[in-house]
């Protein structure tokens, strides 16, 4: 599992991405982060989401929205 800290960078990352692809805030896209399905599979460890690149993760978020 990454450490705290790698997985707090990766997720402003993701984020950010989620952002700049939506043309939302940055506050508005962590908010739909932490609500999505991958932010909750990314943090188990059993299932190494959190191994998948950034543009992944943010695509599996705004594909989760339907974005």
């Amino acid at each position: 599992m990454l450490s705290p800290l790698l997985l707090w960078n990766k997720i402003g990352r993701v984020v950010t991405l989620i952002a700049t692809d939506m043309d939302i805030s940055p506050e508005k896209a962590l908010a739909l982060f932490y609500r999505s399905r991958t932010n909750a599979l990314m943090r188990n460890p059993s299932t190494m989401l959190y191994t998948f690149g950034d543009r992944y993760l943010a695509d599996e978020v705004m594909r989760e929205y339907k974005v």
